[in-house]
């Protein structure tokens, strides 16, 4: 088996989350296979919705919401004080994440925040942009950031897009 840094395109999510569940059975760690299977079956489920495999981006977009469904999931138990639960979706949350690419810092995200509200001003009837420009900000930076192949937690660029328009 010749494993050496493969493209993406061979190396899928979901073909490495195989891997790592049938490495998970041999090593008899219950709490990652689980995890593991639940992603999969995320993955196959919306296959079979959609009737056709999936492409990379779908398969980190479905990845995103089951890693924001674990930080929903921490905080309420955090509030409800069941730190065990809590630790279990936080071990749960970083075995997902690393199946993604290394997320955006803040500053790289306010660059490209920066850069989609100065090319939106730029455009015919752009002039002064304000929080009425939300929406339109949002969708030029989601797909910026699909573009280049960066992850970050949308609550973070909302509050970003949210401070610059405030400007």
């Amino acid at each position: 088996m010749s494993d050496t840094n493969s493209s993406t395109a061979e190396t899928s999510i979901s073909s490495r989350i195989g891997k790592d569940i049938i490495a998970a059975m041999k090593a008899r760690d219950e709490h990652r296979l689980t995890t593991l299977r639940m992603v999969k079956s995320a993955l196959k489920s919306k296959e079979i919705d959609k009737r056709q495999p999936l492409d990379d981006a779908e398969e980190s977009q479905i990845l995103t919401t089951l890693i924001k469904q674990r930080r929903e999931s921490i905080e309420s138990f955090t509030k409800g004080d069941r730190p065990e639960l809590a630790e279990k979706e936080r071990v749960e949350l970083a075995m997902i994440e690393s199946y993604l690419p290394q997320a955006a810092t803040e500053e790289e995200i306010r660059a490209i925040v920066q850069g989609a509200l100065a090319y939106l001003a730029e455009a015919p009837g752009g002039s002064k942009l304000g929080p009425k420009d939300m929406g339109p900000a949002m969708r030029v930076i989601k797909q910026r950031l699909l573009a280049d192949g960066i992850r970050a937690d949308g609550q973070l660029v909302s509050n970003l897009v949210k401070e610059e328009l405030a400007k």
